[in-house]
């Protein structure tokens, strides 16, 4: 008999690639892969970062995506049931519990981030309306910083949006949000590329993203890609493994889960060839990638472009979507859990966790400002969250799901849930889960930790 989640279902292929790629598309396709490139060999760290996508990325994809359809629940029951059904030991399930407590460190610090997407896009909105501008960047921003209860209230207005879809469930929350919003995400990115086009600069700014300079390819090089590829398809944090629960039966997990990749890759692309020319343009350090290119340096070029405020709000716009549809997948595994767990509701359930997120982010606000003085493993309170959610749980997890896919998991199994796949490609699939991923992940874990 064919399992179903209680949560719902994806009503077809297309929800599912939008709400994964909606995961996986996030803060750091748009500002932190363009200045990645362009900082370790242009064209050439291109390659490189895409020959991780394929040989490491997409397998653990595929894997995540196959255990959650699998299984059918919340990724901690998923594993459980699993174990049980293998004859493995129980303490896979860890896997869920490291994934879990992940997503919601994450979503912590992540949710605050986002306030300021929202903030800077209703700056944006409310010029378009005879507000005044933002004529000294560098001082709103820092100005926003050291506002702890502006800061907080910022946080609360994300986090409110994100418990919202979250708390509709699959079908009515979920899906409904992501056919809306990756479409306009896709929209406004390309509208700002076809901006980008009109400086004259988008010829160089292509050169500077993809014409390889292999002179500046490393190890390090080779590590920052895998890592980037790693993150960026929100792996090891098992969102993955929850919206592969709610996958249809006749729907190809390759093939899904390599558009996936392909659609999160292009956006990064695109993303820089949005950016990138009018920082050339304008003479913008490209150096300054994140916070200071985005908050700072940015708007000083909108100050100075015609329709100036129409791209600033297109922009931050775009930032607070790509935000968005990432912190919904990260609020909805532990939601699914506490569902599962006894008599909660979604609603309560969302809400209870949007809580718990929030008071967590708190910690990450003060160390903005009133504790700013504060640090640990020479980071702010914000840094060390990340460091130990973003930087070693989700190498973890993702390794962990790697061997229990490959080692772990019955061969039955696995061609069930990959039915359709050649022999040929489901014997490297399973070489690279086995072996090749984890040892690069592994790489990427040792980095962090030497």
């Amino acid at each position: 008999m064919e399992k179903t989640s209680i949560h719902g279902m994806w009503s077809s292929r297309l929800a599912f690639i939008l709400a994964a790629t909606g995961s996986a598309v996030g803060l750091g396709n748009i500002w932190r892969f363009p200045y990645l490139a362009s900082d370790n060999g242009g064209g050439a760290f291109v390659l490189v970062y895409l020959a991780c996508i394929f040989v490491v990325g997409l397998p653990v994809l595929i894997a995540e995506i196959l255990l959650g359809r699998h299984g059918r629940r919340s990724p901690i029951n998923t594993l459980l049931d699993l174990t049980r059904e293998t004859g493995a030991a129980k303490a896979w399930a860890g896997i869920g519990w490291i994934g879990i407590i992940a997503g919601v460190l994450i979503l912590s610090f992540y949710s605050v981030v986002g306030g300021w997407t929202l903030h800077y896009a209703w700056l944006y909105l409310m010029q378009l309306f005879g507000g005044a501008p933002i004529s000294d960047p560098g001082a709103t921003f820092s100005a926003l910083l050291a506002d702890p209860v502006e800061l907080s209230l910022w946080h609360a207005a994300f986090m409110l949006v994100t418990v919202g879809v979250v708390a509709l469930g699959v079908e009515k929350g979920l899906e409904r949000a992501v056919s809306f919003l990756m479409p306009a995400l896709f929209l406004m990115l390309l509208l700002l590329v076809g901006y980008g086009a009109t400086t004259g600069y988008l010829g160089q700014a292509a050169a500077f993203l993809f014409q390889p300079d292999w002179s500046k390819v490393s190890g390090g090089v080779f590590v920052a890609a895998l890592g980037q590829a790693f993150f960026t398809l929100s792996l090891g944090m098992c969102t993955m493994m929850t919206y592969g629960a709610y996958l249809p039966k006749n729907v190809s997990i390759p093939k899904t889960g390599a558009v996936v990749a392909v659609a999160d890759t292009g956006v990064a692309l695109l993303a820089g060839l949005a950016i990138f020319p009018i920082v050339i343009a304008f003479g913008i350090d490209p150096a300054g990638g994140g916070p200071g290119l985005i908050f700072t340096s940015l708007p000083l070029a909108f100050n100075a472009m015609s329709m100036g405020v129409v791209y600033g709000l297109l922009f931050f716009g775009l930032l607070f979507v790509a935000a968005w549809t990432s912190s919904i997948s990260l609020l909805e595994p532990a939601t699914a859990y506490m569902v599962e767990r006894g008599r909660t509701s979604r609603r309560k359930a969302a809400l209870t966790m949007a809580g718990v997120c929030w008071l967590l982010g708190l910690a990450s606000v003060l160390s903005l400002n009133l504790l700013s003085h504060v640090r640990l493993l020479d980071r702010d309170i914000m840094g060390l969250i990340e460091l130990v959610a973003n930087e070693l749980m989700l190498p973890l997890g993702g390794l962990l799901i790697a061997l229990f896919t490959g080692w772990a998991l019955k061969e039955s199994i696995l061609r069930e849930q990959l039915k359709g796949m050649s022999p040929v490609l489901f014997t490297l699939w399973r070489w690279l889960v086995r072996v090749i991923a984890p040892l690069l992940v592994l790489a990427v874990l040792l980095n962090v930790l030497l």
